[in-house]
């Protein structure tokens, strides 16, 4: 039997912030279970009327996420040991989508072919020309 739902489920629902599993199993439940409709609507009700706890601020803001120039730093190996730690436990064991988006797209740009690169960056050129002084 499914773990029953707890209203932390439903912030991190509401943020889109659950693995895709999660979101789906939540998405099923909510479709077959009209008190949980129910709790949900509460939840974004509370949201709604500025009724926060510091851990929905905190997830909400994701205050615990790395910036993108750290993740770039551990893809690159160039982070320290404790950094690097911390990194690899936020992507793998919190597995946070928005940090592993950044790292899934940094991993593709660092696959780019130069001419590609180059080529970008000739079209961020070409577009703020005249705009920087």
């Amino acid at each position: 039997m499914p773990e029953p739902f707890h209203d932390s489920d439903f912030e991190a629902y509401l943020d889109e912030a659950l693995p895709p599993e999660e979101m789906a199993r939540v998405e099923r439940a909510l479709r077959a279970d009209a008190d949980l409709a129910r709790r949900l609507v509460a939840a974004a009700a509370r949201r709604d009327s500025g009724v926060h706890s510091i851990g929905s601020i905190w997830r909400r803001h994701r205050l615990s996420c790395p910036t993108r120039e750290q993740v770039g730093s551990y893809l690159l190996g160039a982070l320290p040991d404790d950094w690097a730690d911390y990194v690899a436990f936020h992507l793998d064991e919190v597995g946070c989508r928005f940090c592993r988006a950044n790292l899934a797209d940094l991993e593709r740009r660092q696959q780019e072919q130069p001419e590609a690169v180059q080529k970008r960056r000739r079209r961020y050129f070409q577009t703020s020309a005249g705009h920087l002084r």
